[in-house]
């Protein structure tokens, strides 16, 4: 009888823990897209939502290049001003908990060479906490 209440509480466990991850991964998934649709839409406001107030931006692995939402403002809203033809296009995206891997291909202006970057975002508390950029 212990052995069959066990296994029951055992599978209910596992089966809670299933649901909590994808509960994590949806919404994870959609504070990346959130971002990405405003990016693609140069909303600078609606752009920096989905983040912290204390995000971190790094080049992978462990370059800081700065942090917080003011900081990421300045940078990113003179890009949206001066750049109609901004687009980002996601390749490839992989959810695996509070983090998204987002493959991207990005134009800033007509005729320009496409930018290939890997983003990883981190998610904490509903935000995206702290990004990593690879690109080339």
């Amino acid at each position: 009888m212990f052995k069959k209440i066990f296994t029951i509480l055992l599978i209910m466990f596992i089966c809670g823990f299933s649901q909590a991850q994808d509960g994590i991964e949806e919404i994870a998934e959609k504070l990346a897209q959130e971002q990405l649709d405003a990016y693609n839409n140069r909303d600078i406001d609606a752009f920096l939502a989905p983040y912290a107030e204390n995000v971190k931006i790094f080049n992978f692995p462990n370059d800081l290049q700065y942090e917080g939402k003011d900081n990421m403002r300045e940078r990113y809203k003179n890009m949206f001003a001066n750049s109609p033809d901004l687009h980002c296009k996601l390749v490839n995206r992989m959810v695996m908990g509070n983090t998204v891997i987002d493959q991207e291909e990005v134009v800033r202006r007509k005729g320009d060479s496409k930018i290939h970057a890997i983003a990883i975002y981190k998610i904490k508390n509903d935000k995206i906490a702290e990004v990593y950029f690879i690109s080339k």
